[in-house]
């Protein structure tokens, strides 16, 4: 417990900026523990914010406030969903990362799959019944969207996944453009929320 604690504290020091977004890695001096910088893999450069980075971090920043009931978790995620939400596109599909200019692909549908699945737990927490609606609406229309034949594989027999425009990481070319089996697994799982399957 203290061990997984210690590194949401440290996520949300080093990781989550002031306005809500996230880096996708922080690099740590292996000697002193000394943050150096931030650093990226997959999103457009080290101080933007990688989509699936902030969703992840959406989803864990609830979890963590579910299990420790510490407040900094709860204002963290609040804090990330609202970057989320300001900062993606009306149907709620945001892109790989919010501030590439002219990406390749528009979407990301693999993270907003995983944000509508956080943005329902996060609703169930924050207390305040307007807020917990509005986050459980902006899932709402995420799912909606994801359910449309842009994004859904339903209509196409050949696709081997569920979810289209889905990336496994779109810088070195890996799975672009396609599904990826965590954005099929947050579909269904943010669909059977909003059923409550689950």
């Amino acid at each position: 417990y203290g061990i997984a604690l210690q590194n949401c504290l440290t996520s949300r020091r080093y990781l989550v900026r002031g306005d809500g977004s996230a880096a996708h890695e922080g690099i740590f001096d292996l000697e002193t523990g000394a943050f150096l910088r931030e650093s990226t893999h997959q999103g457009w450069r080290h101080d933007t914010s990688w989509a699936r980075g902030l969703s992840w971090a959406i989803y864990g920043f609830s979890t963590a406030y579910s299990f420790t009931r510490d407040p900094r978790f709860l204002q963290t995620a609040r804090h990330c969903a609202d970057y989320y939400i300001l900062n993606s596109p009306a149907h709620g599909v945001c892109p790989n990362d919010w501030l590439e200019p002219n990406p390749a692909r528009p979407y990301e549908a693999s993270a907003a799959a995983i944000t509508s699945s956080g943005l329902q737990d996060l609703a169930k927490l924050v207390g305040d019944p307007l807020r917990a609606r509005y986050y459980r609406d902006y899932a709402l229309r995420i799912m909606d969207s994801l359910s449309e034949p842009e994004f859904l594989a339903s209509g196409d027999s050949e696709w081997e996944g569920v979810l289209k425009q889905a990336a496994y990481h779109e810088r070195l070319g890996l799975g672009v453009d396609e599904s990826a089996m965590f954005g099929d697994y947050f579909f269904l799982e943010s669909a059977a929320k909003l059923l409550n399957l689950i």
